[in-house]
């Protein structure tokens, strides 16, 4: 009698991103919040437009687990950066589709009705599933920044210290985070801002535009005024030389004008 092997016992595949809902059901708290974390992701994208190996989004779904999926049990970051990983399109971000790869940095913006879970199941998940090496959290309302760092030897957040200017340092990104009043998609108030090594605001795309039309029209007045001193050191010129031949018809040429 032949027997026939039975494949009834291959296992399932765990879903992915295109079958996992990539909706986690929290809208952003406000207008304010909402325009945040734009910004926010904004300048890492124009900051890395030609990078290739880093993603950064923001309210979406992170799968870490298949329980954690069937339980629909969703946690979407604010703001995420995975760094050593592919630039592409993603409805979610599914943990076990990416080679395991997590999340480097974190940030969730604070509200009333967030707060609690922010700085509790959330800060638990982010240090002992995920390990998240940087946690910050930022209210947009109040201007308050806290930042973590994961200690590997208890898997929790340790507070960051910040500067005496109140900002604090991103190591993983080789960025900082500080407060900065401005002025972003019409709204003037105190933001979260990307800063460079050297404390400076990286900009957003409004800024960079901003920042080109004030240096094309510094050019042009540096171009109009190099033409206003040409032009009067040329009517001089010509002042003199009226001048000069308006004396020499009056008294003759000056001596040794012959040889010129």
């Amino acid at each position: 009698m032949a027997f026939q092997s039975d494949t009834s016992f291959v296992p399932t595949p765990p879903p992915g991103e295109d079958e996992l809902p990539y909706d986690d059901g929290e809208p952003m708290e406000s207008q304010r919040h909402r325009k945040q974390m734009g910004l926010l992701i904004e300048v890492l994208e124009l900051l890395w437009k030609d990078r290739d190996d880093v993603y950064v989004s923001g309210n979406m779904a992170i799968y870490f687990s298949e329980l954690q999926a069937k339980k629909n049990d969703l946690r979407g970051p604010d703001v995420f950066v995975v760094l050593d990983t592919v630039r592409r399109e993603r409805k979610s971000w599914v943990v076990w589709q990416e080679d395991g790869r997590t999340p480097d940095v974190v940030i969730e913006l604070l509200s009333e009705t967030t707060e609690k879970v922010d700085r509790t199941d959330k800060m638990r998940i982010y240090a002992k599933l995920l390990r998240v090496p940087e946690y910050y959290l930022f209210d947009p309302f109040t201007g308050v920044l806290d930042a973590y760092a994961l200690d590997l030897a208890t898997m929790s957040y340790v507070p960051v210290a910040p500067s005496a200017s109140g900002d604090v340092a991103s190591p993983r990104l080789h960025l900082g985070l500080g407060v900065r009043r401005g002025t972003y998609q019409g709204l003037e108030v105190d933001w979260l801002r990307w800063l460079d090594a050297e404390g400076r605001v990286l900009p957003t795309g409004e800024e960079q535009a901003r920042a080109a039309e004030e240096q094309a029209r510094a050019a042009e007045e540096q171009a109009r005024a190099a033409e206003e001193r040409a032009r009067a050191a040329h009517d001089e010129a010509q002042l003199l030389a009226a001048r000069l031949a308006e004396y020499e018809q009056r008294f003759g040429k000056l001596p040794g004008s012959e040889s010129r």
